[in-house]
């Protein structure tokens, strides 16, 4: 049987301007910006619809992003197209879980806030970096880096881009043996702090206190969790999963093909860029992948799904 899911991207998608077309077309995508910007105190229609430097920043990029696609969710269901599974890469998997039935929008946007706030202040600035390893095999990578302290896997995006964290050091000196093991291409990031690594086990304790403060629902639908690849249908893993996601890989290849096994053959990421597009295509060959940032993409969207039953 033919399954849809929903998918989410992480942060680097944000871009100025993102869901300012929703906002203006759609009430309840509107609704959302205003409330979301009333529960932080933050000016989110500014932060998201206006070029500024505050959206590259963790602590304010995560709930501009997380918000966005929500809104823009409520316009895709509105328009009569829901998922029978939702995964979400890293912060997108806060979208995930909420379009799943798991937590109100709200608080979803509230809890990344305070997620991004811990990814950004627990490592000093400098101390902790990310690197895009091209064109190697993960298991390859897993025997250079296996042996060496203070550097481990972040990312598992897709067949030939994989991600490493840590240490500032180990991350240039993994970067530089990976380089001679036969990567194609190694590509330090640009980002605040050495994010899915042990360096942020206590972040990922706090972030466990504030999701105490918030209630979780029985989830509607599965969604499948960064941290096991698995998937979820008890809401009460939830919150050790969310805790242990801030400092441990994020599985998204694997996902992906857990989902793919499980019957998902449409994908319909949701938000600003194509990035979970192009993974999925590396992927497998044998789905189909849209992509809806732009309020037109909704029609669009649908009305080709809709061909396809």
């Amino acid at each position: 049987m033919s399954k849809t899911a929903f998918i989410y991207p992480g942060q680097g998608a944000q871009v100025p301007g993102m869901g300012a077309d929703f906002y203006q077309n759609h009430s309840g995508a509107k609704t959302l910006f205003d409330q979301a910007g009333e529960r932080l105190g933050l000016d989110m229609n500014a932060l998201c619809f206006e070029k500024n430097e505050l959206l590259d920043l963790t602590e304010y990029t995560q709930a501009a992003l997380v918000t966005t696609c929500l809104a823009m969710t409520r316009a895709v269901n509105e328009a009569g197209l829901f998922p029978d599974m939702t995964a979400g890469l890293s912060l997108g998997e806060y979208c995930a879980i909420a379009a799943a039935g798991g937590m109100d929008e709200l608080d979803a946007i509230y809890l990344v806030r305070r997620r991004g706030l811990l990814m950004q202040n627990t490592v000093p600035a400098g101390v902790g970096s990310m690197c895009a390893v091209l064109g190697m095999d993960a298991a390859d990578i897993e025997n250079v880096i296996g042996s060496m302290e203070g550097v481990t896997i972040a990312n598992y995006n897709c067949p030939g881009q994989i991600v490493i964290t840590g240490y500032r050091g180990a991350v240039e000196e993994a970067a530089k043996k990976l380089s001679d093991a036969g990567a194609k291409r190694t590509a330090m990031l640009n980002v605040s702090g050495p994010f899915h690594s042990p360096l942020l086990t206590g972040a990922g304790e706090e972030l466990g206190r504030e999701i105490e403060k918030i209630t979780l629902h029985s989830l509607k639908l599965p969604y499948v969790s960064n941290v096991t690849a698995e998937t979820v249908t008890d809401i009460a893993d939830t919150k050790p999963l969310l805790e242990k996601q801030i400092y441990s890989p994020v599985k998204w290849m694997q996902s992906m093909k857990t989902m793919i096994a499980d019957g998902v053959d449409t994908f319909v990421e949701i938000g600003p860029g194509r990035t979970l597009n192009s993974f999925l295509r590396r992927i497998s060959r044998d789905v189909t992948v849209c992509n809806i940032a732009k309020w037109e993409d909704v029609d669009n969207v649908v009305k080709a799904l809709k061909e396809r039953v």
